[in-house]
């Protein structure tokens, strides 16, 4: 089967684990929540790949670093969502930790592609 390049992408990757995280914890949020919170992190989070995805087939280097721009914004709307979550107590302190490392861990190999992007 053929691997598209995005797929090659250790911060793609990165990303799509922690929609699966983003998922699995989301399973014990409060039923009243399904089309608030829980639906906004849960778009929010696959906008993260999504763009980096859609990113990889532009043809222009300044093009490219527009979409990780966006994937970046989007991480920071992510973490936005989880600190409410934890405020809220929907999910638990080791939760909230680990998907803030991995929130770090994937803004900063957004900006070093975003960099790569456009110093070339």
């Amino acid at each position: 089967m053929y691997v598209f390049s995005f797929e090659k992408l250790k911060v793609w990757q990165e990303a799509i684990d922690l929609s699966m995280e983003v998922y699995s914890i989301s399973i014990n949020f409060p039923a009243d929540e399904k089309y608030g919170i829980t639906s906004q992190l849960k778009r929010a989070t696959n906008s993260i790949s999504a763009n980096i995805a859609e990113g990889t087939s532009r043809i222009t280097n300044k093009d490219k670093a527009h979409f990780s721009t966006i994937a970046f914004s989007t991480t920071m709307e992510v973490l936005n969502h989880i600190i409410l979550c934890y405020k809220l107590k929907f999910i638990d302190e080791t939760t909230y930790n680990d998907i803030r490392q991995r929130i770090y861990k994937i803004s900063n190999m957004l900006n070093a592609l975003r960099k790569s992007q456009l110093n070339n």
